[in-house]
């Protein structure tokens, strides 16, 4: 009976090692979730692009004559590293060209102010005053958003806005009707990063004008998550 050569080291030992980025792609989730969201970053950044180094090696590793008869056991171990250069690849490709910003607003010209946003960021967060080049930086990439004009007179104008709120999931933690003020933040799906959310409701001559202004807690860029917030926000505000 024939028995089936053994794998050559290379491919045994690039096996374990994919399959422990694979390992540290879940790791560094919970790291980032529990607040080390830098050093999470560093590992997943790790996990990725270790899987995408390794995948380009098991595909050479196939076209090798030398290792035809173990074309099946590369298959399998680079299938370990899937995950790691979809996520990598994903990332990437979703990056586009963002500038590097995380504070959005609809109104460049006079911002939303956050009343309580400050208590709920915690130490270390990002501050909430905007630089006159990240104005700048978000004119030029983001020069659809602009505030929502509406013909819902105030108060009609704040309940709507925040039910869309509560629709997104945002967790609202201040609103003042008399301000036209709501305060709120929303988390992201997968790291669960925090990004602070103000809706401004202010009286226009033909009813209401609706700002809002999105900024993260922390990191230095969103990847466009901010003003994608806010499109939709707008999306949804307008479609009622």
């Amino acid at each position: 009976m024939n028995q089936t050569a053994q794998p050559p080291r290379a491919i045994t030992w690039t096996g374990y090692l994919a399959i422990t980025f694979l390992i540290i792609l879940p790791l560094a989730v919970l790291t980032v979730r529990s607040g080390a969201w830098q050093q999470g970053l560093l590992l997943y950044a790790l996990a990725c692009f270790g899987s995408i180094v390794l995948l380009i090696f098991f595909v050479l590793a196939m076209l090798l004559p030398k290792w035809a008869e173990h074309r099946s056991a590369v298959r399998a171990r680079a299938l370990f590293t899937l995950p790691g250069t979809i996520a990598l690849l994903s990332i990437t490709l979703g990056a586009g060209d963002h500038p590097r910003i995380h504070d959005i607003t609809t109104d460049t010209a006079d911002p939303p102010v956050f009343a309580m946003a400050a208590s709920q960021r915690g130490d270390g967060a990002n501050p909430l005053t905007i630089k006159p080049e990240v104005i700048a930086q978000q004119q030029a990439a983001y020069a659809d958003l602009a505030p929502v004009q509406s013909s819902l007179n105030p108060a009609a104008a704040f309940e709507r806005a925040l039910q869309i709120a509560q629709e997104m999931d945002w967790a609202i933690y201040h609103q003042n009707e008399t301000a036209g003020v709501i305060e709120a933040v929303a988390t992201t799906g997968i790291m669960l990063f925090k990004d602070d959310v103000v809706i401004r409701i202010r009286p226009d001559a033909g009813g209401s004008v609706i700002d809002l202004r999105s900024v993260s807690r922390v990191g230095e860029s969103d990847l466009g998550a901010n003003a994608a917030r806010i499109r939709s926000f707008i999306d949804a505000f307008n479609a009622g």
